[in-house]
């Protein structure tokens, strides 16, 4: 579903992503590791169209990133999901998923949505501002469902999370994946991507040099495989 082909973004002399090669499948959370300017959230962008590469390519469904026909598989989920504050729950997504697809929703749907994501029912109707991080969230992701996405791109999306609406999201995930869908999602949380991951990538100066299953490791070797690679490559 997500595949990056020698993807490279270079920004003059500075090689932000060096000839990315990465597969995330249908039915599969794959998590990108590493420490800030490794090359994550450039990955998520060229995914996105957001930027373009300087050779390679991003390709989703089988389409090029850069083709309009590839919007329609994605939904994006970044650290802080922007609604509109003054509109309740269901009117923002009713209206950002009439843009995702141009029709209008029934009202049973769209709490529904909300309700599968995890909102509390009676959150639907109050205004966004009233709204925790992670109910935002949660919204993020019924937009997602409502769109009909079969690539979900999520760019730290537990960051400033307490741990009880963390572990909500990673169940969010696991449902997802149960339905097919194929997500990316960068983080710096070690034990969410053991949680939900089943692959784990980690990333150093725009490489992604480690790639594996998660079920093969347990959160200490996870911790020590990443430690060895930021720290400047494998050790035994």
């Amino acid at each position: 579903m997500l595949e990056a082909r020698s993807l490279t973004k270079l920004y003059g002399t500075h090689k932000a992503l060096d000839h990315l090669e990465l597969i995330v499948k249908e039915g599969e959370v794959f998590c990108l590791l590493g420490a800030n300017g490794a090359g994550k959230t450039t990955t998520i962008n060229l995914f996105l169209d957001f930027i373009q590469p300087s050779s390679g390519q991003a390709m989703v469904g089988g389409k090029n990133a850069r083709e309009p026909e590839s919007k329609h598989l994605l939904a994006y989920i970044p650290e802080t999901v922007m609604l509109y504050s003054s509109l309740t729950g269901i009117e923002n997504l009713n209206y950002f998923s009439r843009l995702a697809i141009g029709r209008e929703h029934r009202k049973e749907d769209l709490s529904s949505l909300l309700i599968r994501a995890g909102l509390p029912a009676e959150a639907a109707t109050k205004p966004v501002s009233s709204y925790s991080k992670g109910m935002r969230q949660k919204v993020g992701i019924a937009i997602a469902m409502a769109k009909g996405a079969r690539a979900l791109l999520l760019d730290e999306p537990t960051s400033g999370l307490d741990p009880q609406a963390a572990n909500e999201f990673a169940t969010l995930m696991e449902a997802q994946r149960a339905l097919g869908a194929a997500v990316l999602m960068t983080t710096h949380d070690l034990f969410l991507a053991k949680q939900v991951g089943t692959r784990v990538g980690i990333m150093r100066q725009g490489r992604l040099l480690s790639c594996f299953a998660t079920a093969g490791v347990d959160h200490v070797e996870l911790e020590r495989m990443y430690l060895n690679t930021i720290g400047g490559g494998m050790k035994p």
